[in-house]
């Protein structure tokens, strides 16, 4: 049990916090209801993130064994055998689908479109050169846009741009540090490696990292935004969002972490204080500043 459960990838889950974009933004952090809504949804997709993940793993098992720290894995190691993998994820696929599927039609389809794009991504897409790295940006997309659907609010343009930009800065990394980190096994380990350079990755994260600030900056700044929440205060985030990145950039240059976003996420305190930061700051500036018109 303990082997299946590191199968699901536990410490993966904090990538579906972003579903709580939508409820955030959306000024309903103190709906009960829609919290709740919320939380099922990301108690789902962490779920059926966690069947992908071990689909993933069986269809990997062999390159794992040639990888430092892949070859760990309770599947590539043999901790846990294929067929108690594939019935264990089969019952919780199915109750996740079960379970989108009551909290709304919509809310179901996005899960579905993004169960069967990473099934897609871990069969063929994460060959094909470029298009692997939108394809993961495409699954922080769909939590994003469940979010906004688990509670039948609009779908942001500006939240769906600065999602996109920032995983295809999460996965560029991500490629820039497995072929760093690997050396002379990346491309054994994953062949779509050898169409990178870490010259060529660099010039796009650099391209994704200016367009992720700049978008940022531009949302805070916008009429919209600035009508909605009655304030500019948004704006003066932005220096959390420009240190995040940057810290986030050192680590993967200096410290060859880029392969683990999770381990970044959950471990690096100096990155963990600024999103907090940044959190609490979008929350004051939210519900409190925007309402009492502070800054107006």
């Amino acid at each position: 049990m303990r082997a299946f459960i590191l199968s699901l990838r536990p410490r993966q889950w904090t990538k579906n916090l972003i579903i709580f974009a939508g409820v955030a933004f959306a000024q309903r952090m103190f709906s009960v209801p829609d919290m709740l809504r919320a939380t099922a949804a990301f108690l789902i997709f962490s779920a059926m993130s966690g069947v992908i993940y071990i689909i993933n793993d069986i269809l990997d098992r062999e390159a794992d064994k040639n990888h430092p720290t892949k070859c760990r894995r309770p599947i590539a190691s043999g901790r846990i055998s294929v067929s108690a993998a594939l019935t264990g994820s089969l019952i919780i696929g199915v109750s996740g689908i079960i379970a989108a599927w009551l909290l709304g039609i919509y809310f179901a389809v996005t899960v579905l479109a993004y169960f069967v794009l990473m099934l897609l991504y871990s069969k063929w897409l994460k060959h094909i050169v470029i298009i692997d790295v939108f394809a993961i940006a495409a699954g922080f997309v769909l939590r994003a846009v469940a979010g906004a659907v688990v509670i039948q609010v609009e779908i942001s343009s500006w939240l769906l741009v600065c999602t996109i930009l920032l995983s295809l800065f999460l996965g560029l990394s991500k490629r820039r540090s497995e072929l760093i980190v690997l050396e002379d096994g990346a491309t054994g380990h994953r062949k779509i490696l050898r169409e990178y350079t870490p010259g060529m990755l660099d010039q796009m994260i650099s391209v994704v990292t200016s367009s992720t600030v700049l978008a940022y900056a531009l949302y805070t700044l916008s009429a919209d935004t600035v009508a909605k929440f009655n304030t500019h205060g948004l704006s003066l985030t932005i220096p959390f969002v420009i240190y995040g990145i940057f810290r986030y950039l050192y680590l993967v240059h200096r410290h060859d972490l880029g392969d683990s976003p999770d381990r970044i996420l959950l471990e690096d305190k100096p990155l963990l204080i600024s999103i907090a930061l940044w959190a609490l700051a979008a929350a004051v500036v939210i519900y409190v500043v925007g309402p009492k018109g502070i800054l107006e």
